[in-house]
Formats: C-alpha cells, sequence, structure tokens
C-alpha cells in the first residue's frame, strides 16, 4: 500500500467554483425599540385608504418577484406587532399588509461568503446513468452581520468523475417550525440531570406529562405547576426546561422547493448569531437503512456549542443538543457507522488536538482520547477534521486540516485502523491540498479548508473552501492517495519522521 512511488499525490483542481450571490435574500423581522413600534403603527393609521393601496402597490412591485408569497410574510410580521393596537381598532387587509411590510426586511444571506462545504450521496439515486452518483452539496452561507446559516447545493458526477452542478433557484426558502413533533420524556430527563438541572420543580414539571409531549403540552404543564402556589416554584428550573426545548426543535421545508432554496437560518437563542462548519455525513444503521447527521457549531454571540442535524429527506430536520463533559469546541465529525456496537466521533475538545471519542448514545459524549497532536511544521499552530472519516478496504480516511506559520490552513490526510481507530495506519507527511495563488486571497487569507468528502469510482471528491470567501472542487484517486502516506509507528507518528 505504502510503495512511495510518490511523493506528494497529484490533485486536481476543478474549475468549478461555488460563488457567493448577494441576490439570494431571505425576510426577516424588522422590529425597532418598543417604543418606536406604535409611532409606526400610527403614521400608517393616519394615511387615507388610497394611499395606502397605492404605497403597498408600489412596495409589491419592487419585492413581490423576489419571494414566492411576499403578502403571507407581511401577514405574519404584522402578527408580531399586532398587540400593540387598540383591541377595538379595525383595521382593512391592506392596512395590516402595509404595516406587515414596515416590520420586514430583506437579508442576503451569502453577501459575505459561501464557503466550508461537505458533500454525501443523495437519497434519491434513481434513473442515472451507470456510474454516476447524484450527490447533495452543503455550505456555510455568512451574510450581514457575518451570521451564518447552511445552504444547499445538488448535482451529478458522472462514471469519469467529471460533475454536473444543478442550476441554483433564484428563491430561498426558509422552513417552519413544527411544534405537532414529540419530545421524549426520558431523553428530556437524561439532558436535564445532565445539566444540573434535575430538581424537584422538574419532576413536578415532567411527573404530568406522557412518554412522548409535545411542545405545547410542556408549555402547558409548566403553566399548570406555576399557578399551583402550595409548593416551591424554582424559575431557574423553568429556564433550562425552556432553553432545551427551545434548543432542541423540529424543522420541516416545502416538499415541492428544490433544495437550492433550502437555508438552515439560525431558530434558537443558542445559534442566534450562527449555524457553522456542518460536516454532513450518511449514517448507516444497518446494511440498508440509513439517516444523514450534521454537527456543527451554534454561535450566540459569546460562546459556541456542538449540536447536530438529523434528517432523512432534507426536507425534514430534527436539531438536537449534544450533551457531556467532551461536548466542547468545534470539530465534532460522526463515523458513518457504529464500531463494536458504539457511536465514535473525531473531535477537538483542546482546540489543538485531535481526538477520538465512543459512546452508546448518540447525544451524550463524556469521555476523549487524544488521537494525534501537531507533529509537522504545516500543522504546529494547530490540527482538526476536515469531515467524517470514510470507510475504505485499508482503513479510516480521515481528511485533516493544519494551521501554520502565519495562519495558514492546509488540508491533509491520515487512515485510522478499521476495527480500532484510536490506532493512526499511515498519513502524509505534506499537504494534500495548499492554497494556492489565487485561493489565498479573500475574507481569511491563506486558507483552504473541507468539511466533508466522499469516494466516487476509487476518487476521493473533495468540495473545499477558499480563504473563508468561496468554495471549489478537487479530486485525487484513492490508489495514489494511499501510496504517497508514510506508515506510523506505534504512536501514530510517521517512522521515517
Amino acid at each position: 500500500m505504502y510503495d512511495r512511488s510518490f511523493n506528494k499525490p497529484m490533485v486536481k483542481r476543478t474549475r468549478i467554483k461555488i460563488v457567493r450571490n448577494t441576490s439570494r435574500v431571505i425576510t426577516r423581522a424588522h422590529i425597532p425599540e418598543i417604543h418606536r413600534i406604535p409611532k409606526i403603527i400610527d403614521r400608517v393609521q393616519k394615511m387615507t385608504e388610497a394611499k395606502a393601496e397605492e404605497l403597498l402597490f408600489h412596495i409589491n412591485q419592487h419585492f413581490i418577484g423576489r419571494h414566492k408569497n411576499i403578502e403571507a410574510i407581511y401577514t405574519r410580521n404584522f402578527g408580531k406587532v399586532a398587540h400593540y393596537l387598540d383591541e377595538d381598532f379595525s383595521l382593512s387587509h391592506t392596512r395590516q399588509l402595509l404595516i406587515g411590510a414596515f416590520f420586514t426586511m430583506e437579508y442576503s444571506i451569502e453577501s459575505a461568503a459561501l464557503f466550508n462545504p461537505s458533500i454525501v450521496p443523495h437519497p434519491n439515486q434513481e434513473g442515472l446513468p451507470e456510474g454516476s452518483i447524484r450527490f447533495i452539496m452543503s455550505l456555510r452561507a455568512t451574510g450581514e452581520g457575518h451570521i451564518s446559516s447552511i445552504v444547499f447545493r445538488s448535482g451529478t458526477i458522472k462514471a469519469d468523475c467529471t460533475f454536473l452542478i444543478n442550476p441554483v433557484s433564484e428563491f430561498v426558502d426558509t422552513p417552519r417550525i413544527r411544534h405537532d413533533q414529540s419530545y421524549d420524556r426520558h431523553l428530556f430527563q437524561l439532558k436535564l440531570e445532565n445539566m444540573h438541572a434535575w430538581n424537584e420543580t422538574s419532576v413536578r414539571i415532567f411527573e404530568g406529562l406522557d412518554n412522548l409531549f409535545s411542545f405545547n403540552e410542556l408549555k402547558n404543564r409548566i403553566n399548570a405547576v406555576q399557578l399551583n402556589t402550595e409548593r416551591a416554584f424554582d424559575t431557574e428550573a423553568v429556564k433550562n426546561i425552556a432553553w432545551l426545548a427551545d434548543s432542541n426543535y423540529f424543522i420541516k421545508f416545502e416538499e415541492k422547493h428544490d433544495i437550492s432554496e433550502h437555508v438552515i437560518f439560525p431558530l434558537s437563542a443558542n445559534e442566534s448569531r450562527g449555524i457553522e462548519d456542518a460536516r454532513f455525513v450518511k449514517f448507516y444503521t444497518d446494511t440498508d437503512s440509513f439517516t444523514y447527521y450534521a454537527t456543527y457549531t451554534a454561535y450566540n454571540g459569546v460562546c459556541i456549542l456542538p449540536q447536530l442535524l438529523e434528517t432523512k429527506d432534507f426536507i425534514n430536520f430534527d436539531i438536537i443538543t449534544l450533551n457531556g463533559k467532551a461536548v466542547q469546541n468545534k470539530g465534532m465529525a460522526l463515523f458513518p457507522r457504529k464500531i463494536h456496537g458504539k457511536y465514535a466521533m473525531l473531535s477537538r475538545v483542546d482546540g489543538e488536538n485531535n481526538y477520538i471519542m465512543f459512546s452508546d448514545h448518540l447525544h451524550f459524549w463524556d469521555e476523549a482520547i487524544l488521537l494525534q497532536e501537531p507533529e509537522l511544521p504545516w500543522e504546529f499552530f494547530q490540527i482538526g477534521n476536515c469531515g467524517s472519516p470514510i470507510e475504505i478496504n485499508e482503513g479510516w480516511l480521515v481528511l485533516t486540516h493544519g494551521v501554520g506559520a502565519m495562519r495558514q490552513y492546509f488540508i491533509g490526510a491520515m487512515l485510522l485502523d478499521l476495527n480500532d481507530p484510536t490506532k493512526i495506519i499511515a498519513r502524509l507527511e505534506e499537504p494534500l491540498l495548499t492554497p494556492n495563488e489565487e485561493e489565498r486571497e479573500g475574507y481569511v487569507p491563506n486558507v483552504v479548508y473541507s468539511c466533508g468528502a466522499l469516494i466516487h469510482n476509487n476518487v476521493l471528491v473533495i468540495p473545499y473552501a477558499m480563504s473563508d470567501i468561496t468554495s471549489g472542487i478537487a479530486t485525487v484517486p484513492v490508489p495514489e492517495l494511499l501510496a504517497c502516506m508514510t506508515p506510523c509507528g506505534e504512536d501514530g507518528k510517521p517512522t521515517q519522521m
């Protein structure tokens, strides 16, 4: 496997560039300070009906072609300020829409950057030519205020490893939160216990809930316990319960919409300032059954927290908190199947070294085992992974990243033992990808980075970001990559160092 006939794999950079498009916009509520809201509403109320209709017409002329149902958006945002109206005051439909328009704004989701991609096989592989595969690529889109979200592209890789990227829709679609989904009472309790938030008040709330309960049932139960003034009520416990329910939620996109329209934008307080660096993986629960998971970094403007996405169809998503002592820092990457009956995860709990973790439960991670420390000059500053391990006959193929002098980011690779991935079998001593003259210029210069690759027809397909602003695709034959690796000793270090 390591014939050393190559010193460095011949990476092929394709001509594909996935670039930001400032015209891709969503709408958000535009709510000012509370004391200003009634004044804005009053100004609209004082308009004549004819003037209100004329103004709404002109606003729609500018925006109706940019959103699929702009009046539904106005109505939704009117509902967020309607309680500032006098109860006995009646508004025409036109004025309701107009008020809603004043409390709505557009937000360009990828105006700053479109980067840090990962790639997985599409759940639908029907109707393809022999040797082709359909894929879904996730990307981190960053817009105004440096708020990050997850967007998607799709396409086909042909048998000869050429690429067809599907056209991107001119529309962008945010999902609706589903409150009809159920929470698991036992799992919810375990997470509260892990947060040291299980006490008498929590017990009283949960003893009145079924094994599966809805968001609204939880709210009603909290209100019922709060109204019982005969016993002490811990408001801090309720805050923890509300935070956990808010951070574990369910979203759904319109099935008829193209996947390029989907954007997972921050919805909970946990991730209010960004959903960053999703690492998607197709996880096999058995031979034929699979689920897609993605670890990502939730950022609230102060601290970061690793979280989990789950989907089978890229239409319905569960957003899940991860718990445990080892749930820290960035860069958790799930293995695509269990190993010896346990879930396995790569991580970087200390911000500097690569770790591996094992758990009986996907949501809980308590112990991290040191896997790899920086050893080579191009990674002296810190190392991490570039996505979930890929299973091949020779072992677990892992893309890594290293940070060297002048904050240069490089992509490397290593091979872990298939049965015992705590052991490094071999690794590249030189980077697989180094920022070239074109790639080094951007929002964060001198960076190449990936959140996950796949193998097609024995070729490693690497979507990668260029200096935190745009993305491309590179390929390298797997046999050639393995041939360039240096075997590692028991200590995980290259034997020829």
